[in-house]
């Protein structure tokens, strides 16, 4: 039996966790976004959103995010991908959501 693919997203918050404010302009986030996913060898899809966020102290931040789509990527390369972007952005944490989802490659031509 085929296993189905899985759509994983991973939010990241563009606030620095010490100084609780962007350091730098969105672009260069993405910029340093898309190498990592070229780096994994990951197909990908980038949004730039915006979020709230509760700290583990409590606090609450709202801030420019990052929303990364990946489909069928195994979970222990997500995780460690998630972990060097918590890094490179230094980060509290980033979310990770994983469901299932059906692919489909429609093509066309006239």
């Amino acid at each position: 039996m085929d296993q189905q693919p899985t759509q994983t997203t991973v939010y990241i918050g563009l606030n620095d966790s010490e100084t609780g404010v962007q350091k730098f302009e969105s672009q260069k986030y993405v910029s340093v976004l898309k190498n990592v996913c070229r780096m994994y060898k990951v197909a990908f899809s980038i949004q730039e959103i915006k979020g709230g966020y509760f700290h583990e102290d409590g606090r609450y931040t709202e801030e420019n995010s990052l929303k990364l789509t990946l489909v069928d990527v195994p979970e222990q390369t997500v995780t460690e991908l998630a972990k060097d972007l918590c890094a490179f952005f230094h980060q509290e944490s980033v979310m990770v959501t994983f469901a299932p989802t059906k692919v489909v490659f429609i093509k066309e031509t006239i």
